[in-house]
């Protein structure tokens, strides 16, 4: 089926559904790489304008990948919920822009409608809002998951505490998790990015934080975020694996590229919930993704980033994840160019998880060679976080020294939790208060005088628990 649509005089036309989306999205240098991009201002109106016409019904009639040739698509479409689609089933895309930003869509309307929608119906309608209009929904979509505490309640903003050392170091990851404790981040997860994809540093590692966590009765969870082959030989070893990581793509070509497939996520996630480390909630999943990711893996199928990265979240969706984590400027100014497009793809990603009822944190970073800096970190993680997204990264410095890029640090947290009145993961900031880290109003005490001395020793046990095993 073909599109169209005038602007001043002049008719544009656009092939495919596909082609449609591509055009109409903001304008973004990966894009501009696999030459789907509008070619003009002007072209990218007219197909925001035919796009804004365009029944949610359509969705439902043209893939823009096959049924037959992607697993991906089958997902989509094997799992949309007709019922939850009625509420909106007679809008057009431009029509659910409207009704989504109105008070009608409640934050209980909103969670009711979710499997209702599918990933490309969340990205065109992204396509048509200004980053307000992606705040003000995000803001309403509570979606709220439980392992050993409770991530993305509405008040509440979680930190994953990334310590991360450049040769797997044992003490030096010990000593960058305490120090994410004193500054009361590690919420969301405790995870490391291991140097060696191997399953002896992932058990290794993950008795490391365990021994941490049993020890001091911290309620939180732990990752080590190997593939997910790795992830089953070590529950096979009955390593103490509470969340089992992926990085997920949204379509079969790509996750193909990451060696994995839907029936591999689905025997992971099986082997997760067997273990039964959880005790709150049975969210055993932790996924990443990012905008350009299915380009650089030359299986984007023609399809723009923004679409084939809303496509994943139904990826996601199916295995009912505790966290997902776009990382949004990690991937390089080849697909995001500067502070401007990483800012924008953030707030689409985390809005379009949201809506489709994933629990979205994101990465607020960048890399060296981006026309980005610490400032274009600081409007972005500010934005989201009065957007409600559900954890942001916790890195030494802000520099994570294994994989090389720019992130937030322990202070950003605290600062970001400080201006929004945003407190710790429920279950985490009693247990920050009674060990004396935080004060009954969320500040870092000033002395730590009691409880965390004990918390102090851990970096040497930890050297000493090493040599000895």
């Amino acid at each position: 089926m073909a599109y169209s649509a005038t602007v001043s005089g002049e008719r544009f036309s656009f092939p495919d559904l596909r082609t449609l989306m591509a055009r109409a999205t903001p304008l973004r240098s990966g894009d501009q790489l696999a030459g789907l991009a509008a070619a003009s201002a002007t072209e990218r109106v007219a197909a925001q304008i035919a796009l804004a016409d365009l029944p949610l019904k359509q969705f439902l009639n043209e893939a823009v990948i096959p049924y037959e040739t992607d697993e991906v698509t089958r997902l989509i479409v094997d799992t949309h919920d007709a019922k939850a689609f009625t509420a909106v089933a007679g809008l057009t895309v431009g029509e659910l822009r409207d009704w989504l930003l109105g008070d009608t869509a409640t934050p209980d309307v909103l969670a009711s409608l979710a499997p209702g929608l599918t990933p490309e119906m969340v990205a065109a309608v992204s396509k048509l809002m200004r980053n307000q209009d992606l705040i003000a929904v995000a803001q309403k979509c509570h979606v709220v998951t439980r392992f050993r505490n409770t991530v993305g309640a509405p008040g509440h903003l979680s930190v994953r505490l990334q310590p991360n050392h450049p040769t797997d170091d044992v003490t030096g990851i010990a000593a960058s998790i305490l120090d994410g404790l004193m500054y009361g981040c590690g919420d969301a997860v405790i995870g490391i990015n291991p140097v060696s994809d191997n399953v002896d540093t992932m058990v290794h590692q993950l008795e490391l934080i365990d021994d941490l966590r049993q020890r001091f009765d911290i309620p939180t969870q732990s990752c080590v975020l190997a593939h997910v082959t790795t992830a089953l030989e070590a529950m096979e070893r009955r390593a103490p694996v509470d969340l089992v990581f992926q990085s997920i793509a949204g379509s079969e070509a790509a996750n193909e590229s990451f060696g994995i497939s839907l029936s591999l996520l689905d025997e992971a996630h099986q082997a997760a919930l067997a273990m039964k480390r959880y005790t709150l909630g049975d969210n055993v999943m932790y996924f990443e993704t990012g905008q350009g990711s299915a380009l650089s893996a030359d299986a984007h199928q023609g399809i723009d980033q923004q679409t084939m990265e809303t496509r994943a979240y139904a990826v996601a969706r199916r295995f009912r994840p505790l966290l997902v984590n776009t990382v949004v400027g990690f991937i390089g100014p080849e697909y995001l160019f500067d502070g401007r497009q990483i800012t924008r793809a953030g707030l689409e990603d985390h809005f379009c998880g949201k809506l489709l009822g994933v629990p979205m944190g994101v990465d607020v970073c960048y890399t060296n060679h981006a026309e980005a800096d610490q400032d274009d970190m600081d409007n972005l993680l500010t934005l989201l976080g009065v957007a409600g997204v559900n954890f942001v990264m916790g890195v030494p410095g802000a520099d994570d020294i294994m994989l090389n890029y720019q992130s937030t640090s322990f202070h950003d947290a605290l600062y970001v939790r400080q201006v929004l009145g945003k407190r710790p993961a429920p279950e985490f900031d009693a247990w920050l208060q009674k060990m004396a880290i935080l004060d009954t109003h969320g500040r870092v005490r000033p002395q730590l005088d009691r409880a965390p001395r004990a918390l102090l020793q851990f970096p040497d046990s930890a050297e000493d628990a090493h040599v000895a095993g």
